[in-house]
This record gives structure tokens, sequence and C-alpha cells, in this order.
């Protein structure tokens, strides 16, 4: 069996070798596949031996028993162990075989000294490196997601900043253009902007040589990550600059979530989002777009510099779909990410990066999600299990093999892949130009938001504001803070902040070299 796609072969072998149960994930169930017990015949002898047979019976029950427990006490572990919103559902292509943290010794309370953990940290960090990524030509994009490059144009409209084109609508003009929309269907909380969008759709269809066309546009630029770095307090103060629009919902994860059918991590594969949907998330702003075009005003061929945006927090890093619909067999990374055919199709486009310290965010990580009995030490458990997963995958595979492993990413119990940036602006770099990618840090940000979003104003060429409007837009406060319940917990433990500084820091290190800033060292 190809164990490729399951945890690990060294696992697999691992636990073949100690002769303990292995789990099958089937669907969103853990079945133990148990030692089979190989009863000894024993031919009818006298009433003699009639004893010690009934003992040796006891003695098998027993066992069983015992076993049957152990698997109930294990799923009981499984099942009531929240870690709601991290999860995907297995692979419907591929039949994979991973074990459960409960089940590799992974509880590392009763240690004091901590050793294993540090011993673990330093066999990992002696693994890493930062070798380049094979880039996939256009033939092979174009081969893959062929619908791409037949909706989109090469080319966009000359007096539009943003890349908008004319596509013909062929549909019936009195007929709900947003009837079938998945995004609409889904997020009742957009009903009274869809409604809206019903209303204006006949008056904003352009009439060319009898035809109908409606203005489709993509993102100028993108805020892509990473998650719990503050994307949402810079969508929050972007969207107040009135050149700058955005979806109608804040993180639509298309491109890494929504295309493929991911509709939440833990509800497994649903009906792909097409393209047209996605599409439909701008109409808002094409429609603005298109107000000011047509304005009498602009007959002059003015620029329109309305622009629009889209914050979906998993772009930089979410490619856990890859195994599902790129795998050829073979690889062991992925032979496409989600960069390559942003770039094929937006070649300009514009992407913000809001980073912290790898060990915070990871830690508010762990608050945000909805698990019960949140603790510093169920914290530091957590950390521990998913050092030792990420110790056996690189003791056989690349460190960036790793990071893109889809089963892994689903059974550690935190998010420590998140944290390793350095991998991911390097793989944005592989095909994007470093003038193209504006990277931040969220530590700055909350020290000096005014020169934050000056700097994201520049890099975006918007123009400028009066200074009533860019104080509010800069002492407004924060956005998704920290809950009060989640602060009363207090700090990580000492030794699991060491541990994790530990872990980041070759990463670290080499991010500050790549950025040449050595703010990135988060020292």
């Amino acid at each position: 069996m190809d164990h490729r796609h399951g945890l690990l072969n060294g696992l697999a072998k691992k636990l073949e070798y100690e002769n303990r149960p292995v789990f099958l994930n089937l669907g969103n169930r853990w079945t133990s596949v148990l030692t089979i017990i190989e009863y000894s015949r024993v031919p009818h002898q006298a009433w003699g031996h009639w004893i010690m047979g009934s003992v040796r019976k006891i003695k098998i029950l027993s066992f069983i028993f015992g076993l049957m427990v152990t698997v109930l006490i294990m799923a009981s572990y499984i099942l009531t162990r929240d870690q709601k919103g991290i999860f995907l559902t297995p692979s419907p292509y591929h039949f994979t075989v991973i074990s459960h943290p409960a089940q590799l010794n992974l509880n590392l309370t009763s240690i004091t000294d901590y050793k294993t953990e540090r011993e673990m940290v330093r066999n990992i960090v002696a693994r890493v490196d930062f070798r380049s990524r094979r880039v996939p030509d256009i033939r092979e994009l174009r081969e893959k997601e062929p619908h791409l490059f037949t909706a989109i144009p090469h080319k966009f409209l000359p007096n539009l900043k943003n890349p908008c084109w004319y596509e013909e609508f062929f549909g019936n003009i009195t007929a709900d253009p947003y009837g079938k929309n998945l995004y609409a269907l889904y997020s009742k909380r957009f009903q009274a902007i869809y409604d809206h969008l019903r209303r204006a759709f006949p008056a904003h269809l352009h009439q060319y040589a009898g035809r109908h066309y409606r203005l489709r546009c993509l993102p100028f630029f993108y805020i892509i990550g990473q998650p719990k770095c503050g994307t949402t307090d810079l969508y929050d103060r972007l969207r107040l600059h009135p050149e700058v629009h955005f979806t109608t919902m804040k993180e639509p994860h298309w491109w890494t979530r929504k295309r493929f059918g991911i509709i939440r991590l833990s509800n497994g594969f649903h009906n792909p989002y097409p393209l047209k949907d996605y599409l439909d998330l701008f109409d808002q702003a094409s429609n603005h777009i298109q107000d000011q075009l047509m304005n009498d005003s602009l007959q002059s061929h003015q620029k329109v510099d309305i622009i629009i945006g889209e914050a979906s927090a998993s772009t930089m890093w979410d490619n856990n779909a890859w195994v599902y619909f790129y795998d050829n067999g073979t690889a062991v990374e992925p032979p496409f990410l989600v960069q390559d055919f942003i770039h094929a199709v937006q070649p300009d486009a514009k992407f913000i990066v809001m980073l912290r310290d790898p060990v915070e965010r990871l830690y508010s990580d762990y608050l945000y999600f909805g698990m019960t009995n949140k603790s510093v030490e169920d914290f530091h458990e957590r950390v521990s299990e998913s050092l030792q997963l990420f110790e056996i995958c690189l003791a056989e595979r690349s460190i960036r093999s790793c990071i893109y492993n889809t089963t892994l990413n689903n059974i550690m119990p935190v998010r420590l892949q998140v944290g390793l940036y350095v991998i991911y602006v390097l793989d944005w770099l592989s095909i994007f130009s470093r003038e193209q990618i504006l990277i931040l840090r969220l530590e700055d940000h909350a020290a000096n938001r005014k020169n934050t979003m000056r700097r994201v104003f520049d890099f975006l060429q918007l123009g400028r504001l009066t200074l009533q409007k860019e104080a509010d837009i800069t002492k407004s406060p924060a956005s998704n803070t920290r809950r009060p319940a989640n602060r009363n917990l207090g700090p990580m433990l000492p030794i699991t902040k060491e541990i994790l500084q530990s872990f980041y820091r070759p990463f670290n290190q080499h991010l500050a070299h790549v950025l040449r800033d050595p703010a990135f060292l988060w020292t």
C-alpha cells in the first residue's frame, strides 16, 4: 500500500515493528486494526486438563476484553478532543493510513526536564534546508485548469487601474443572475447585498451592437496572510479609503478552498464553486467602477483609480487540496501552488502580507479556535505532539514536503507550519517579484498604525488623503483582538515559549536574510 499521502512510510513501519495498532482514516471515523489473536487448537484431552484449558480460555477472553476497553478509551479520546476548524476530510481518492497522536505515546506532560522536546527541536533544526521549488510552466497550468484561461482574458481594459474586462451576457436580463451563486446560498449575512445587486444588475449591463455585456473584475491586490497576524485590522482600515473596495465578503477563500469544493475544513468536499461565482463577489465594486467609467466627466480618457482588494488569509499558505486534485502519483511536494495560477492570469497583481512573531501567532491561533478546556498546559501538550509528528516527517522528507503534507497538517494538534513564513515567502518570490509583495509586521503596525497605513497606501499607489480622513483610518480601535476569556488564560508557559523559539529561529533567520531586515528575527 502506498503511504506517501498518509503521514509517513517510516511511521507505518515503526508501528508495524512495534506491533502497535494502526488506524485507518475512513471518512470521519477511526477504526482500529487489531492484531489477530491466534488461538491454539488444542485437541480434546482428558478431564485432567479441563482446569488448565479453562484458565487459558479465561486469559484469552480477558485479553480480548482488555483490548476492547482500550479501543473504546482511544475512540472516546479521539471523538471528544475538539479541534474544530483545523481538519480536512480525507481524500476521496486515497486510502490514507495514518495514526492519531494519541497512539504515538506523545503525551509528554509527565516529563519534567523537557529533554525530549529540546532533542526533537534539535533534530528538526538539523534537517532544515531552503532548496528552491520547481516552478511549472504555463502549458502545465493550462492543461490543469483550462477554464481559468478561457474565462479570463490576457489583457484588461486600458482606462482602469483595476484589472477588468467586458464579458458578454447571454442570459435573460429579467432573471436572477445570482440565483445559483453558491456564495449567496451559503452566506446568509450577505443576502441584503445580493438583493441590491439583483436590482442594480439590468442598469449596469452595457449594450453594444445589439448585445449585452457585463463588467467583470479581479482584485488589484490581495491580502494573503497570515492568520492571526492582523489581516482583519488591515482590511477594516483599508476599506475606509475612498479609492478602495473589497469583495462582498472578507475571506472568499476561493483560490485555496472553494474552487475545490471545500466550504469548511471540517465538513469535507461539496460542489466546487465555479469561477463566475467568485467573480460575482466583485460586482458591487465593479458597479462603482462602471459608474465612473461612464461618467461624462471621464470621456477624456481619464483613468478610473478605484481598485478592488481581496483578503483571504489562507491564500499565502493553504495548499492542502493539492493531493486530492494535483497528485500525479509520484510527487511528494505539490506540483502546483495557488500562486502559480494567480500569476498565470494576473502577472501584475500586488500582494500584502502581515506577519508577527510565529511563537505568539501559534498561541493566538490556539486560543482562537473554539476548543473546550483550553489551558497553557494543554497548549504545551499540543505543541509537543505536533513537534514529534513534524520530526517524524522530516526524518524522510524535505521541509517543503512536510509543510505541504496534507495529512500531517490535518492531524497536528496545532498549526506549526503556518509560522514557517520563509518557505511560503520563497515560494511566492519564485514567480512574483519582490516589488509586488509588501511584507509587514504586526508589531510595527500596532506601534505605529499611521506609518504602516502610509506604506500600504504608497504600495497601492493610492491618492493622498486629508488629515481628517487619515486620522479616521488610523485612530480607530484595533479589529479582531483577543477575546476576554482567552486573555484570562495568560501567557504560555515559559518552557513552551523557549521550545517554540528554538523551533522557529532558523526560519526567522533565513526570512530576515531574504528580506534584508533584522526585525524579522523577532529576538
